[in-house]
């Protein structure tokens, strides 16, 4: 008999044999055995050790009867009329392996493999269980280390390395005991307290990996407690020691209809027992070492919509962070673990909210090791090991002894035919099985600007996994502190007015949202029309933007524009019952709408009646607009600088608020945009509501030329008040203050506006002398640096937005009717998410999410005032 050991090919790291050359010699000496061996650079014994034993190395290995090896055979390898014995990987089905068995049928191979060499009791006899438990349990922290790093936290686990990187146990050993004191010494982190470690099976695999886990500082812990012990996750005892929980299929499987579990119906009738893992022990995991053998005929572990649902759970994120799959069971046990990693690239991510899988270890997923030659890792015990389990049945094979007991209960097939055992795999050979190859694209999306309304913008767009987010903005601190709250999300530093730089970040991108002030839109759209990226702003179109429609129609590009709050929801809100009308062949005569970001009535006791959840400058640029609007038929405009002093003072949509109004510029414009026509309707407005006061203040600070956009100014904010009231040196006294503000605004001392003025200029800071200069371009960039520094939100405190329609509809029958629509969102006082943040940030993010579904098709500078934006937008 000619024996012959083949060269391990799978990977580059499989430096395994199956005999040693000490069982080669032993071998040769006691069957007179030829064996050749086929020459190897990588194998763990070098070739001059095998010749040693008395092997000759050869590269054709055609003369054996029968060849040995580890890992399956490349199918153009196959040497047909042969025997061979390895580890085949097709006895329970496995769909990737079937050609391969089809193969060995198709050439005529005895196949003899190292699974199903057992014992009468089917015990197995031949394996490396052991040692892949090993080599799992290392990889596996030193996996769930390196997770811990990218998610923000360092642990004694990150000292672990791969299995491999020791030269061999004793090595692993004295690291272990190194980790161990750093875990006594230095605990834990807290955020992810208590580490649970959930062991599987009870083989030798389970028994390898526990061999290794067992030599850090650990208790052993049962199910029951689980609920318990997570409850008490803050108990110092979890600090300095890792939770050892090791299961059977008694504790994670149930009888379907009811009653108590038993093992031999279990085995017998698996199919009335179903899996409660995902329920009862996943969600107190943190790593899963999962070792048991499974079979189709027995209920999955988890399946891919299990792990799904404990993703989506947020206050389950610091669980089932890792899987150390060392039984590597494609499809099996765990559905989702769709293939082998290698040690190359020991660890991917299952997304299973999103069906993603990945292998960037700072994106959402679980951490799944799935190595499936693990004890190559540890090539030097484990083949001595293997090599002793598997040499009688080798010596049996050398002598012809087929008729072996462990021999023939391996062979799978013969003489062109399954052994009866496996006749089943006949129909897994027949079927057309594919294996599913996770759609890796991910979307991308550029966002410019990292102010105050783009964290709940973020936070939207990283609840879809697929998605990218890159946060750019001048201010680099500012976008770190945002991104680093979200999955999928990075930040970098962005320079808009560096057009090469500009246009890298636009390209890398599928979609853009500009977040940055309004006159800067234009620039990123054009940016955004050049490199063929659309483009999402809440920003007012201007007529900067509005001539770039045509080349951005030519591009096949959408820059979508006012999908915030005020313009946004406004517009969808106000087409929706617009186009319905239109539908029904009624006529829209009126329409009205309000819209106001304010402060919530128990947060607005200051004179002004509020507080900057926006941009300062934003409310104080829009008071100096001019507006034109039709009520009761007659068309009004309002001159720029006259909206604060012709204010509306009693606007009575709710009881409970005492809100005035200022026209909100050029609502006429709207009745083309809204498809309606304005010879036809009896009013058409649009406005912006406030508290009743705000006006009165903001009027006078205008006539006091506080609000000029002219004139750099650097001075302190006295200096400052002082400069416009014509306050004469050393004047402090408050009845000095009175009297020249008087004298500007031609009225008394004692005037209520006056007094109001003081006490609002108190408010602001600008009446104490001490206060440090500020230096600002404009006196209203001045004023809105004060403004944005005094009536800030504090903690505690919370902002509204109110959002009013009035429509007034004349049906075909004549009948006319009052339609309206309303909405009153707060901000979150304990988040200190404001209501105008959200209200402005997750429209423009539905919009983006529509942009990269490809659900907007409409090219060109346009609004939200289209069925295919508006209607899913207000679903969402």
């Amino acid at each position: 008999m000619v024996l012959g050991i083949r060269r391990e090919d799978k990977n580059r790291w499989e430096r395994r044999v199956a005999l040693t050359p000490s069982h080669v010699k032993r071998l040769i000496r006691e069957t007179g055995a030829r064996v050749l061996v086929q020459p190897s650079n990588t194998r763990i014994f070098n070739n001059s050790s095998f010749e040693r034993a008395g092997a000759k190395i050869e590269e054709d290995l055609t003369k054996a009867d029968a060849i040995l090896g580890i890992k399956e055979v490349p199918i153009d390898k196959l040497i047909a009329n042969k025997t061979y014995m390895l580890f085949s990987h097709t006895h329970k089905g496995q769909a990737y392996n079937m050609d391969s068995l089809r193969e060995f049928l198709g050439r005529n191979i005895r196949l003899i493999d190292y699974e199903l060499m057992t014992d009468q009791k089917g015990k197995r006899l031949v394996l490396f269980g052991t040692h892949a438990g090993y080599a799992g349990m290392i990889d596996g922290l030193h996996g769930l280390g390196q997770r811990l790093l990218a998610l923000g936290y360092n642990s004694p686990l990150i000292h672990m390395g791969q299995a491999h990187v020791y030269p061999n146990l004793e090595c692993v050993a004295t690291k272990l005991r190194h980790v161990a004191d750093i875990i006594s010494d230095q605990g834990l982190p807290d955020a992810f307290a208590p580490m649970v470690f959930t062991f599987t099976g009870a083989g030798n695999v389970t028994k390898g990996a526990r061999a290794i886990f067992d030599r850090l500082p650990h208790d052993n812990i049962t199910v029951d407690e689980l609920p318990k012990i997570v409850a008490d996750r803050f108990n110092p005892r979890y600090k300095n020691r890792l939770l050892a929980l090791q299961v059977s299929a008694q504790d994670y499987v149930e009888r379907i209809d009811g009653g108590s579990y038993d093992r031999a119906e279990y085995r017998e009738f698996p199919d009335r027992y179903r899996s409660v893992f995902a329920q009862k022990i996943a969600p107190y995991t943190t790593m899963l070492v999962n070792g048991i053998y499974w079979e189709s005929r027995y209920p999955r572990l988890m399946t891919t919509k299990d792990l799904a649902d404990i993703q989506r759970r947020r206050e389950l994120k610091s669980r089932m962070l890792a899987i150390a799959d060392i039984s590597c069971d494609i499809g099996g046990s765990l559905e989702f673990m769709s293939h082998a990693s290698t040690i190359d690239s020991p660890f991917f991510y299952v997304d299973a909210v999103n069906g993603v899988e990945h292998k960037d270890i700072e994106k959402p997923g679980v951490q799944i090791n799935s190595i499936d030659n693990l004890p190559t890792e540890l090539p030097f015990e484990a083949s001595k090991h293997f090599g002793d389990s598997l040499y009688p049945y080798a010596k049996a094979l050398a002598l012809g002894n087929l008729s072996d007991p462990v021999l023939s209960r391996a062979v799978i097939c013969q003489n062109g035919k399954l052994e009866a055992p496996h006749a089943h795999l006949e129909k897994n050979l027949a079927a057309a099985h594919g294996i599913r190859v996770a759609d890796t694209r991910r979307k991308r999306v550029l966002l410019v600007g990292s102010g105050m309304v783009s964290q709940p913008l973020v936070d939207y767009l990283a609840r879809s996994r697929d998605t990218d987010i890159t946060v750019a903005s001048n201010n680099l601190d500012e976008a770190r502190s945002l991104a680093c709250q979200f999955p999928n999300t990075q930040a970098m530093q962005l320079d808009i007015s560096d057009t090469r730089g500009l246009d890298a970040s636009v390209r890398g991108s599928d979609v853009v949202v500009s977040l940055i002030p309004a006159p800067l839109h234009p620039q990123l759209a054009d940016a955004a029309i050049r490199n063929g990226r659309h483009m999402v702003t809440a920003s007012y179109i201007s007529p900067e933007m509005e001539s770039l429609n045509c080349r951005a129609r030519d591009a096949s590009v959408t820059i979508l524009n006012e999908i915030g709050l005020d313009p946004g929801i406004d517009h969808c809100s106000a087409m929706k019952i617009i186009d319905e009308a239109k539908s029904r062949g009624a006529t829209v005569r009126s329409f009205i709408s309000w819209c106001g970001g304010l402060t919530a009535p128990e947060c607005s006791a200051n004179e002004l009646g509020y507080k900057f959840s926006w941009s300062p400058r934003g409310v104080l640029t829009a008071g100096l607009n001019a507006a034109k609007f039709k009520i009761n038929k007659l068309e009004r405009t309002i001159e720029s600088g006259s909206l604060f002093a012709q204010k509306f003072g009693r606007v009575p949509l709710f009881p409970g608020f005492a809100f005035e109004g200022l026209a909100n510029r050029d609502s006429l414009q709207y009745a083309d945009i809204y498809g309606l026509k304005l010879n036809d309707m009896d009013t058409m407005f649009r406005g912006t509501l406030r508290y009743r006061g705000f006006a009165e203040i903001l009027d006078a600070m205008y006539e006091l030329g506080m609000l000029s956009l002219d004139n750099a100014v650097r001075m302190t904010p006295f200096e400052f008040l002082a400069s416009r009231i014509n306050l004469e040196p050393g004047q402090f006294d408050l009845s000095q203050i009175a009297h020249a503000l008087a004298t500007r605004l031609n009225t008394t001392p004692t005037s209520p506006l006056v007094s109001r003025l003081i006490t609002a200029f108190s408010e602001f800071g600008m009446l104490d002398p001490a206060h440090r200069a500020i230096h600002a371009p404009t006196h209203l960039d001045f004023m809105s640096h004060i403004l944005q520094s005094s009536l800030k939100f504090t903690s505690g405190e919370r902002d509204m937005v109110c959002l009013f329609h009035e429509f007034g509809i004349e049906e075909p029958s004549g009948e006319y009717n009052v339609h309206t629509s309303s909405m009153v969102a707060y901000g979150d006082a304990e988040s200190g998410e404001t209501a105008m943040a959200r209200t402005v940030g997750v429209p423009a993010a539905i919009a983006t999410r529509l942009l990269l579904e490809g659900k907007i098709q409409t090219r060109g500078v346009i609004r939200p005032t289209i069925g295919e934006i508006y209607q899913p937008l207000l679903e969402r």
